[in-house]
């Protein structure tokens, strides 16, 4: 069964999330696009610009969490030749120190279609008040 290309897309998204929860960074690079235009706003935070430095934004969240739980749900998905969007929301539960943390993000995860491969070029996420 050939899989549509909005089914590729929301499988990358959902190997974004476990990576996420899991902490995996080798899995989390093998999803980024490693150009410099790559973008990435964890939730209260600034931009962060080009792979090397997302990549090391990832570490530090992984450095500083023990435990990571994430639920999405996603609202909306978009194709549009070889761009793409997920729009959902992000419920994730973390253990950081001794506190436990939940939040409810609004999200938008965009990828590149480059070499018949779908990309993460894009992630934002913003809190939910």
């Amino acid at each position: 069964m050939v899989m549509t290309d909005e089914q590729i897309v929301l499988t990358a998204n959902q190997a974004f999330y476990r990576a996420f929860e899991k902490q995996d960074m080798e899995a989390m690079s093998s999803l980024w696009s490693k150009g410099t235009a790559s973008v990435c706003i964890h939730p209260g935070r600034k931009a962060v610009k080009g792979w090397e430095a997302i990549r090391t934004s990832w570490e530090q969240i992984f450095k500083a969490t023990q435990y990571l739980e994430i639920e999405t749900q996603i609202i909306s998905t978009e194709i549009n030749g070889d761009l793409a969007y997920v729009i959902l929301t992000e419920n994730v539960m973390q253990i950081v120190g001794r506190r436990r943390l939940q939040a409810t993000s609004m999200a938008t995860n965009i990828y590149s279609r480059m070499a018949n491969q779908w990309y993460l070029i894009h992630h934002h996420g913003s809190p939910i008040i």
